[in-house]
């Protein structure tokens, strides 16, 4: 029997995203990912200042912010030349590593955990074993008996009456969950810390730019100024610091502060987010065989050590592999013209020299054309244009962007936390290296790159520290900044590996102003729509196979595009000609 099984929206996301999908006999034949809004920030940004650009770009989206913050400054500072100094590297990385952790945990706790956690079962659950549980797998001091009663009582509270809140519309009792009611307690109780957590964990990016979530960012360096007496500055003698005029600037209270905070993400990831991914990855064990798709990875590097033109110093490397070949890293080039393409066969946009050819992002278009059907509908038609996503391709090739990605990466140059990390969690779980390309696989990355991360920040923030104490207070690079120095013609790229996967921007700037602005973003790259060749994108591709026990209940479809982590607002926006924005609605 052949059904069509349609998901709008596809919830605990970022943004509007439609999954259509062909059922035969109740498993997936091929699939199909539609972005429901357009993204209009490259119309915006013509004809602006380029300084400007990272304000409007880090309006994307509301989670996304450091990331295209980021990538926009470092656009507008490869097109003009501009270095930056160490100190103001140094404060990017700690402010894109807070991003990474942040989004990390609240994406496996509130947006992804729910997929294998059944929340109501945490009522069968026995306080005591749970604290035993909790205990056999974590230091983590919060999981005694008493603690896990009282989450438990919180949540009876709720369901007596009636008020499941945030919890409403989960599908309880599907037979798909296999957690024991203490994991599915011990789950729900983290949860609720991670909920508290991460108020706490925000305040670095407030710290060192001003506030969250927009922080800000500036062309040159970073907007924070450190602050020290001025009779130690370049003397080596170690620093004084003092709160600075207006409390503007970094002192040794702020430090102090990023030192804390840091400690906290730490804690929390080396004692609740591993052990707690670990824990429920060994109940679904048959989810590390299923859920890759292309098998194709990319990745554009990031968090640089020696600065930003030099990609051998990055924690995350750059390259490419190609049908899960790892002893074969192929090199990316993100200005060759014939590298990354982006292609709208399938998206409601129109080329001047027509649909069906593929354009680097220097030369990229934002000519909208919306030839689907007036909403409501029931199904799309798919063998024409439906999604307002373009597909980005490497090569001609559809590939994977994110943490999976970035792992896999890591383990075939060698990297020794990354191999370490990977070995132990393949040991404990009983699984090849070959388990990686999966849906559970996937989750798991993201965990493990996250203590890499944790780890890393404090690399990071020592070597700040000392760079201060040395005298180097350095955070903004003035030289080329007045538009009469800049050339007549200038474009450059602007690129860095997000929490979601590789994003980038691309400016070309004529006379001091934006005449085109393309950002490629990760889920572009996985939720982008067929190309004309007819590849299907990553969520397309990782859907094929998968057996829905109940189509009404596509718990398994969840499983693997919040595997992704997506983020449509990031890739789409939409208000039609009336100014009316459209609805989604659920079929």
């Amino acid at each position: 029997m052949s059904e069509r099984l349609v998901i709008d929206p596809i919830t605990r996301i970022e943004g509007h995203l439609r999954i259509e999908a062909q059922l035969k006999d109740g498993v997936i034949e091929q699939a199909w990912s539609t972005g429901t809004m357009v993204r209009g920030i490259e119309t915006i940004l013509r004809g602006r200042d380029p300084r400007d650009a990272w304000a409007f770009a880090q309006r994307i989206c509301g989670v996304c912010t450091v990331v295209h913050a980021v990538a926009s400054v470092r656009a507008v500072e490869d097109a003009l030349k501009i270095s930056i100094p160490p100190n103001a590297e140094l404060i990017r990385n700690l402010m894109i590593g807070a991003q990474y952790i942040h989004d990390h945990v609240m994406h496996f706790y509130h947006l992804h955990a729910l997929d294998w956690v059944d929340v109501v079962s945490s009522l069968k659950a026995d306080p005591k074993a749970t604290s035993t549980l909790a205990q056999s797998i974590s230091s983590h001091p919060q999981s005694s008996p008493g603690y896990f009663a009282d989450v438990q009582q919180r949540l009876r509270t709720f369901v007596e009456k009636g008020r499941l809140g945030i919890f409403q519309n989960g599908y309880w009792g599907h037979p798909a969950y296999r957690l024991p009611p203490e994991a599915n307690l011990m789950a729900l109780a983290h949860y609720l810390e991670a909920l508290a957590w991460q108020r706490d964990v925000v305040a670095l990016h407030a710290i060192l730019g001003g506030k969250n979530p927009h922080p800000n960012f500036v062309v040159g360096g970073a907007p924070v100024a450190i602050s020290i007496y001025p009779e130690h500055q370049g003397q080596g003698k170690g620093p004084h610091y003092h709160g600075g005029q207006g409390g503007t600037a970094l002192d040794i209270v702020g430090l102090q502060r990023i030192q804390s905070v840091i400690e906290s993400m730490r804690a929390f990831v080396d004692q609740v987010y591993v052990p707690d991914t670990l824990a429920i990855a060994g109940f679904y064990k048959d989810w590390f065989r299923q859920g890759e798709g292309l098998g194709n990875f990319l990745c554009y590097g990031d968090l640089p050590g020696r600065g930003i033109n030099d990609p051998e110093g990055f924690l995350f490397p750059r390259g490419a592999i190609l049908n899960r070949d790892l002893s074969t890293l192929h090199e990316v080039d993100l200005d060759a013209d014939d590298q990354i393409q982006e292609h709208v066969a399938h998206s409601w946009y129109d080329y001047a020299g027509g649909k069906d050819k593929g354009l680097h992002p220097y030369q990229g278009e934002t000519t909208l054309n919306y030839t689907g059907p007036k909403p409501p509908f029931r199904q799309l038609p798919v063998e024409q244009p439906y999604s307002w996503i373009k597909s980005p391709r490497w090569k001609g090739k559809a590939m994977e962007v994110g943490p999976l990605a970035r792992v896999l990466m890591l383990y075939a140059k060698g990297h020794g936390q990354t191999r370490e990390l990977v070995d132990m969690a393949l040991k404990t779980l009983g699984l090849p290296v070959a388990a990686l390309f999966s849906t559970m696989g996937r989750t798991a990355a993201r965990t493990l790159e996250t203590k890499i991360l944790a780890d890393a920040m404090q690399g990071w923030y020592d070597q700040f520290v000392a760079n201060i104490k040395s005298g180097d207070v350095r955070t903004f690079n003035e030289q080329r900044w007045e538009p009469s120095t800049w050339p007549q013609h200038a474009q450059g790229v602007g690129f860095m590996e997000a929490p979601r996967g590789g994003l980038a921007h691309w400016i070309v700037i004529d006379d001091g102003k934006i005449t085109n602005y393309q950002a490629v973003v990760p889920s572009t790259w996985n939720a982008g729509p067929r190309d004309p060749q007819g590849q299907p994108g990553a969520y397309e591709a990782a859907l094929k196979g998968h057996a829905l026990h109940d189509p009404k209940q596509p718990l398994e479809v969840l499983r693997t595009i919040h595997s992704f982590d997506p983020c449509i607002a990031c890739a789409v926006h939409l208000v039609d000609q009336d100014e009316q924005t459209y609805e989604t609605r659920v079929l």
